[in-house]
């Protein structure tokens, strides 16, 4: 058996949580750079405003219903989704985060110290809301497609906010119920032939044969598809790894290809010392992540956006690459080939609308690609694994970026936090559990 947990509108309760008056009110969360609506309250999804709408469209309707607006702040946001896992793995063997507001439970044995699951369920969600504040609804079913169903049907009939589908009377009547395009697994474009051929729910779809959709849903992937419809789990299991103190971390990352870290500006940038401050910022935040994933990269990207809209004609997305002799997540050599490729792509007196740094070529430790007609490299001290832990220890301890590479900027001009390239984020609330200066305090 598994249960899906996913948080209810999360990062609108992440910013309910510190803000308790905004319970029953239309909230709305924004995406990077002020740019789309990605989070809304129940109350602002009733008023009509849609997931992806742009903000620039939606804001006089916004102040019209008086709809509370904030910028996203992912740092907020990712540590509430570290303490929501952190409950969860205290009640069951194994916790696999699927999303930032996602986590499946392996509950395989569980009716053995818990005889009735559904109550267990409302046990998850009670202590959920009591130590995070996070509301959640609960899925239990004994594969994970029919438990993301369970978790859908749920928070759409506003029952308990936990349903259990444990005998093929219940998932069928569920399936019955759930549109064929709502199935997990099912994407637009397999969505659209199954509706050409006039198949429209969950149910129709498991009550054909399984070679049926073994031929037409994508070989392997459709014969899977109807055994998870047939409470047969056929998906991979990936649980989180937990550190001494029962904190969940990454997984080894063996299936990850590469890291990204790109963002918009606020403002378009000409000046060569924003780039590269930009470049080297990014190239340090995928560093770091390589680091956690105990990986290290043969290969850097870096990527520069012009004005996509501009009449001009031509692409508007312009990449450098630049090759390692040897993998590495030292944020030093990284950065160092950052600007080098920032070097080839930025053209005197363009405007530059976003940059990204993407690292690739990925290998762990010990396994190094060799080369076949050139010696060996020499391995790196152990001084710089030594100094990159230590940088990371500190940034973990102290708030990110607290120590990093000059190239990645020094001290800002007076009454300026963050640096000119900055996204904008008008609305952002402060880092309640991050940061000590933006500590939540009682009014």
């Amino acid at each position: 058996m598994y249960a899906l947990v996913d948080c209810n509108n999360f990062y609108v309760s992440c910013e309910r949580v510190f803000a308790p008056r905004l319970e029953g009110r239309p909230v709305v969360v924004l995406s990077n750079n002020d740019g789309c609506l990605i989070s809304r309250s129940d109350e602002a999804k009733a008023l009509g405003f849609a997931m992806g709408e742009p903000y620039h469209l939606a804001r006089p309707r916004l102040a019209e219903h008086d709809v509370q607006v904030f910028s996203s702040n992912y740092g907020l946001y990712g540590d509430m989704s570290r303490r929501v896992v952190q409950v969860l793995g205290s009640f069951a063997a194994g916790v696999e985060v699927y999303s930032i507001d996602e986590a499946f439970l392996d509950f395989g044995g569980m009716h053995l110290l818990a005889p009735d699951l559904l109550a267990y369920g409302a046990e998850v969600k009670g202590r959920v809301r009591q130590h995070t504040g996070i509301p959640t609804c609960v899925g239990i079913a004994p594969t994970k497609t029919l438990a993301k169903l369970a978790n859908r049907l749920a928070r759409k009939h506003r029952t308990s906010g936990v349903l259990l589908l444990d005998t093929p009377a219940r998932w069928q009547a569920a399936l019955a119920e759930a549109p064929v395009d709502s199935i997990w697994g099912v994407g637009r474009r397999y969505a659209r032939k199954l509706l050409d051929m006039n198949i429209t729910t969950g149910a129709e779809l498991a009550a054909l044969p399984e070679a049926w959709l073994r031929r037409h849903l994508g070989g392997v992937v459709g014969q899977r598809l109807w055994r998870e419809l047939h409470g047969q789990p056929c998906l991979d299991w990936n649980p989180a790894e937990c550190d001494d103190d029962g904190e969940p971390r990454p997984t080894s990352g063996a299936a990850r290809h590469s890291v990204t870290c790109t963002r918009s500006f606020g403002r378009p940038q000409h000046a060569p010392a924003a780039l590269a401050e930009a470049v080297a910022t990014f190239a340090a935040k995928a560093a770091e992540k390589l680091r956690c994933h105990g990986l290290g990269a043969h290969l850097v990207t870096v990527i520069l956006g012009t004005d996509k809209y501009a009449p001009t004609g031509g692409p508007s997305t312009h990449t450098a690459c630049v090759s390692l002799p040897t993998a590495t997540a030292d944020t030093s050599h990284l950065t160092r080939a950052a600007l080098q490729g920032l070097e080839r792509l930025r053209q005197p007196g363009t405007a530059y609308h976003r940059v990204g740094v993407l690292l690739s070529g990925l290998e762990r430790p010990g396994a190094a690609q060799l080369n076949l007609f050139e010696p060996a490299a020499a391995p790196a001290p152990p001084q710089r694994a030594q100094l990159m832990a230590t940088l990371d220890r500190l940034n973990g301890r102290f708030g990110r970026a607290v120590v990093q590479l000059a190239a990645a900027g020094v001290a800002r001009p007076a009454g300026r936090s963050a640096p000119a390239w900055a996204g904008r984020a008008s609305h952002r609330s402060p880092l309640y559990t991050t940061s000590w200066d933006g500590l939540w305090q009682l009014s």
